[in-house]
């Protein structure tokens, strides 16, 4: 590994020095007064103990006080268009405070746990970046911006929706002259493969980007925001590099753009809620306006059931979109299609948008540098949570992209078959599966649902064992888990912020008294009916009568519990979401 950063450590500062060729640029952030300057190698005393780091992932400021996060690992993903992009594998979390004997026994408390918050994130899969180009964009905006826009750095040049650490770069972004130590991560999948079609050699990469605004996890972070940004919203780009030219086709995901909630209760699917006081106008306007102004034309491909809880969603969905004025919209009820391993039929999906891809096209460079096609609009894909229907349609329609560019770039042959070639076809399965199980941990907590078909082309007995386990893991975590990482997620982002007074942090809200009688009495009265049923009584009227009050005492405390599901699972602390009516 190349080791882009060094970092000194003394007990009143750290420096970090940029190591490459001829520069004498160090970060000296003053552990004190938490004061960031730029200084020469020469202000490094010697005593300063000193290890190489990867990049900087930013400052954050918790109960005991400021933190410096860098990166201490990376891994090589593959090299763009002659940048080497990287991995951020391992982090570390550095205290700017060398004790935390400052803080009261709870707030040490509370800091542990905005600790493992921050941890929770980093430790999530996923986080990339490149010290010399621009992982933020897409080749098609890469290529028509503006002379000045070359000028600026890095940070100044990104866009903020795929910036995973702005809210921890601000400090160093309020000093331009620091913006070379502020590396932009982006949050999602990257997958670069060499491939190899009649001899012919050329490099196939996918790159999906998560975006920070409205981000956390499946059940808390559903709809839209005020600002129309939409929750799991997934940037997702196949590039394909061949000879010099380049080609590049855009597509987006993102949650159904109107106010609804599904929050947890202890079932299984709860129902979503379409909230009745706010204007879904507005929000959904603001979200296609700002669609159209960075893709294009918008073709919204909505996944979900067309009955039961997900069909008044598709209802409010068609209205709405039926008042667009660039975008087309079709349902087409997934589960419905595809019943009984039908997987056949998601061609009558593709063949019905066919006209309309080929109208928006795909971005093209030729091997002299000169633009030969624009993407014109982009498909707008969604199911509930924009991951398993979702990705699966998604890797559908950029193969047949990809089809039309290879052909036009002389890789495949006239009336050659992209499905035909057994080697690529295996790398662009595996490849888009793995895209699908990055997202859903990111989203969800656990892989994706219905990779096998994506792996394989194929729906398997296993595989459906495979997706009972990972729904079973689902329901747990959004249940039991979930609360803390959206705290986790709302931290690390900026959306709660730890302030300088010691007051009590919102850490410290008590679980009511049947959070734990409840669950305690329904487990003694589960526990004596087995009882009762193992040691029989003197007559079996007796045993009957003991077994049906206990089992009576197990029943209705259930009842309650599920009831009151809301206040039993693990609800974020932090920022609380817009409440739904």
């Amino acid at each position: 590994t190349v080791w882009a950063y060094s970092e000194h450590t003394t007990p009143e500062k750290f420096f970090i020095e940029a190591c490459d060729e001829g520069a004498d640029a160090v970060l000296a952030i003053d552990r004190v007064s938490n004061e960031m300057t730029l200084t020469g190698k020469k202000d490094v005393p010697p005593s300063a103990v000193t290890r190489p780091i990867c990049g900087i992932m930013g400052t954050i400021r918790l109960v005991a006080g400021m933190y410096l996060i860098v990166i201490t690992r990376k891994r090589n993903v593959g090299s763009l268009l002659g940048h080497a992009v990287w991995k951020a594998v391992d982090f570390d979390v550095i205290s700017y405070k060398k004790t935390v004997l400052h803080l009261s026994e709870i707030q040490s408390q509370e800091n542990k746990t905005f600790l493992s918050m921050i941890n929770n994130v980093l430790t999530t899969d996923g986080f990339y970046f490149c010290t010399d180009f621009d992982l933020t964009h897409t080749l098609q905006r890469l290529a028509n911006t503006s002379p000045d826009f070359q000028e600026m750095t890095l940070l100044e040049r990104a866009d903020q929706r795929f910036v995973w650490n702005w809210n921890l770069l601000r400090e160093l972004a309020a000093q331009p002259e620091l913006h070379r130590f502020a590396l932009p991560v982006v949050h999602g999948f990257i997958v670069m493969k060499p491939c190899r079609i009649n001899g012919k050699i050329f490099e196939w990469i996918l790159i999906s980007r998560r975006s920070c605004f409205r981000a956390g996890v499946r059940y808390y972070v559903r709809g839209i925001d005020s600002e129309g940004h939409a929750a799991n919203f997934v940037e997702t780009e196949q590039i394909v590099l061949y000879e010099g030219a380049k080609a590049s086709f855009v597509q987006t995901r993102g949650s159904m753009p109107f106010y609804w909630s599904q929050r947890p209760n202890l079932k299984y699917k709860p129902k979503p809620i379409i909230s009745k006081t706010t204007n879904h106008m507005d929000g959904f306007q603001r979200h296609f306006d700002s669609q159209v102004l960075i893709y294009g034309k918008q073709t919204i491909l909505n996944l979900v059931n067309q009955k039961g809880s997900e069909k008044p969603l598709e209802q409010v969905f068609a209205k709405m979109a039926s008042s667009m004025s660039n975008g087309f919209y079709i349902a087409f009820d997934f589960h419905k299609e595809c019943s009984h391993m039908r997987w056949d039929r998601l061609q009558i999906l593709v063949d019905a948008v066919a006209e309309t891809q080929d109208e928006y096209g795909y971005f093209m460079v030729n091997s002299d540098g000169k633009i030969v096609a624009q993407e014109k609009g982009v498909f707008r894909s969604n199911c509930m949570d924009c991951l398993d229907r979702t990705n699966v349609i998604q890797s559908l329609l950029a193969r047949r992209s990809l089809q039309s560019q290879l052909q036009r770039l002389g890789v495949l042959n006239v009336g050659q078959r992209i499905d035909e070639q057994a080697e690529f076809e295996k790398i662009y399965k595996n490849a888009w599966a793995d895209n699908a199980n990055a997202c859903a941990v990111q989203y969800a907590g656990t892989g994706a649902l219905k990779t096998d078909f994506t792996r394989t082309g194929k729906r398997t007995q296993w595989g459906l064992l495979m997706d009972g386990w990972n729904s079973m893991i689902r329901y747990y975590k959004n249940n039991f888990s979930d609360g803390f990482r959206q705290d986790s997620i709302d931290l690390f982002l900026g959306n709660f912020a730890v302030d300088e007074s010691d007051g009590p942090t919102p850490l410290r809200v008590q679980k009511d008294w049947k959070f734990l009688t409840l669950p305690i009495i329904m487990l003694v009265a589960f526990s004596m009916c087995i009882v009762c049923l193992l040691m029989a009584g003197d007559t079996w009227t007796e045993t009957l009568a003991y077994v049906m009050f206990w089992g009576a005492a197990s029943a209705i405390t259930a009842a309650i519990i599920m009831f009151n599901g809301q206040d039993f699972v693990d609800a974020p602390k932090l920022v609380h979401k817009e409440k739904m009516d």
